[in-house]
């Protein structure tokens, strides 16, 4: 169970969004709300992992900070939708695993691949978090800004209507 503990505004290059920040009784996740959505329909929505490298020291060997920023300016180009960042590093497996695998990923290995070839999950996420913030928010359905089938399954299974997908990859 995911429960709503603090909320502010926060001022980005691509505009005002409305944060609201969640506790699931272990990690903080939030979501950022530009606009009125509360039962909206079709909005866009970003289900986004945190990135070290990506977000905090604009690495250029992953796209997380890139498929962010063309999120935000989607999301500012409509006028309204929602981010929701999870704390998942690595896919989930933790920044030592991020840098566990970095030979392998050095050798050309993608990094789903690096991560099973040095004992973790190609992909540890787990997605319920985003469904229940999205319940809580109130939209009716979303129109998800991923490249990830594994979101889109993820959220449905939970009860989320997901009418699209919008590419965050050109």
């Amino acid at each position: 169970m995911i429960i709503k503990i603090a909320e502010g505004n926060l001022k980005t290059k691509f505009g005002e969004y409305h944060e609201i920040l969640f506790y699931d009784g272990q990690k903080e996740s939030f979501a950022l709300v530009m606009g009125d959505i509360k039962g909206e329909e079709d909005v866009l929505c970003r289900v986004h992992s945190s990135c070290i490298f990506g977000h905090h020291f604009n690495s250029i060997e992953c796209d997380c900070r890139e498929q962010m920023e063309i999120s935000q300016q989607l999301i500012e180009k409509e006028g309204k939708g929602i981010i929701i960042w999870l704390d998942q590093e690595g896919k989930g497996n933790g920044h030592y695993a991020l840098l566990k695998s970095a030979e392998y990923k050095k050798q050309g290995i993608p990094q789903a691949e690096a991560y099973e070839a040095v004992g973790f999950k190609k992909d540890a996420r787990d997605f319920r978090s985003a469904a229940e913030i999205l319940k809580e928010i109130g939209v009716k359905s979303i129109r998800m800004l991923t490249n990830n089938p594994k979101k889109v399954e993820t959220l449905t299974k939970h009860g989320i209507l997901v009418i699209s997908t919008v590419p965050t990859k050109l």
